[in-house]
């Protein structure tokens, strides 16, 4: 349902210190931190991506309904899907290498105008009959390239804008703003479409694109440390980060099983729309489901801070990712589309819980200098198998049907479920206080 990291999302998340009281904030000891909601900078980034945020919500449950109204066929809609996945496997090792030495706001602002034109490419088209699968591919394409260079750079951010004691309470909000999102665009989304215009959805991403571009102007706070200039060779700063992850076994294997994750998650939305429109769902009650999904989201992204501080690394994993198991095959037998939104509540619940345990606990681990690199070699595998993901349950779906397809994923998450839990390395990790970079 929800993608890890997505959120968006994920998702879906970031950020440090330029002046002289940021440096002070972050050197107080835990508690003595002014609350978040204190922090103009985070406050600024957290309502900016909150706000684009709906707005994907909203054109991200349209789209694939437009592409099943065009061509009929799920396959095309997870082709689509796909292509806005590829450019993580293709761009992002170069990508994090650039950002690192790039202005990391300057790249994030850029990002969403280039999204917020191209997103307002579909409705233009609409509007004059011209819209065609080949520009929704492009456009999916285009958005998802855009996507790794402002998602890599917005990882690395937040540890600018957020001390280190921070980071879990600044993940578990960023989860639940992205959630609460995920809660008001797919109703608004479905409403837009079948009511008013199938246009309105695609003109509300580009203006919640527009809004995002105007709170990052606003912020203060420097994206990164100063660099010392000088002349590197981008393949070996690629190297850099690769090597980092190499040598971090449980970062390493915290990227593996998210991607694994992914492949099932990334594919779970076209699933779960697929079987509504077989149990006679409309658009605006498939809408419904996703915000039944997104109160589980908030849910887990209220409890997430509070279980890292309870119990340790690995058993908020080990347990998130067996939730997750053990829900997913309901699907297959669920009798009305409401009950699919219950299931995907539980399902939203998880993905949060796990997305704040080891997001924060992977930035206390990279110095700052490789943040992005080492937080794209991260994503390349964290988010590299959600193509793969997309297009299969398209071509699944068509080919064996909605219960064959859930069981092969099923099969897929029950594997790693058991991989997880005999790995040492998630079992025995320390808690995060006692966490160095390094």
């Amino acid at each position: 349902m929800s993608v890890t990291e997505e959120v968006n999302p994920e998702d879906p998340a970031v950020i440090t210190l330029a002046t002289e009281e940021k440096v002070e904030e972050a050197q107080a000891p835990p508690g003595k931190h002014p609350p978040l909601w204190r922090n103009r900078d985070y406050m600024l980034l957290w309502s900016g991506q909150v706000v684009s945020a709906t707005g994907s919500g909203i054109s991200g449950i349209v789209l694939p309904l437009l592409i099943l109204a065009i061509t009929g066929s799920p396959a095309v809609a997870g082709f689509a899907g796909a292509l806005g996945s590829l450019p993580y496997l293709l761009f992002s090792l170069p990508v994090g290498a650039l950002i690192d030495r790039w202005d990391r706001k300057r790249v994030m602002i850029l990002c969403d105008a280039g999204r917020a034109v191209n997103i307002a490419s579909i409705p233009a088209a609409l509007a004059f009959g011209q819209l065609t699968v080949w520009q929704i591919y492009a456009n999916t394409f285009i958005e998802g390239t855009l996507f790794v260079f402002f998602n890599i750079a917005e990882v690395a951010a937040l540890s600018r804008v957020v001390p280190k004691a921070q980071l879990p309470q600044a993940s578990a909000q960023n989860e639940g703003g992205f959630i609460a999102a995920g809660l008001v665009g797919p109703p608004l989304g479905g409403f837009f479409y079948q009511s008013i215009s199938r246009l309105m959805p695609f003109v509300f991403d580009a203006v919640s694109y527009g809004a995002s571009v105007f709170s990052l102007m606003l912020i203060k706070t420097r994206f990164q440390e100063e660099r010392v200039t000088k002349e590197r060779h981008l393949l070996n700063e690629i190297k850099e980060g690769l090597s980092w992850l190499w040598h971090h076994p449980l970062i390493r294997y915290m990227a593996v099983l998210t991607g694994a994750l992914n492949f099932v998650n990334s594919a779970t939305f076209l699933i779960v729309i697929v079987l509504a429109k077989n149990l006679g769902a409309n658009e605006s009650e498939i809408g419904l489901i996703f915000s039944i999904a997104a109160l589980g989201g908030i849910a887990g992204s209220l409890v997430g801070g509070q279980l890292q501080k309870r119990f340790r690394f690995g058993q908020v994993i080990i347990a998130t990712v067996w939730v997750s198991t053990l829900l997913y095959p309901l699907f297959a037998v669920a009798p009305h589309f409401f009950v699919l939104g219950v299931i995907s509540a539980f399902l939203w619940m998880t993905s949060p819980i796990y997305n704040v345990v080891q997001f924060s606990y992977r930035l206390a681990l990279i110095p700052d200098e490789l943040q992005g690199r080492v937080n794209s070699t991260f994503r390349l595998v964290a988010f590299g198998f959600q193509p793969l993901g997309q297009a299969l349950a398209g071509v699944l779906l068509e080919r064996i049907g909605t219960t064959y397809t859930i069981l092969l994923y099923f099969a897929w998450t029950l594997l790693f479920a058991v991989l997880t839990t005999l790995n040492h390395h998630v079992r025995s990790a320390r808690p995060i206080e006692e966490v160095q970079a390094a």
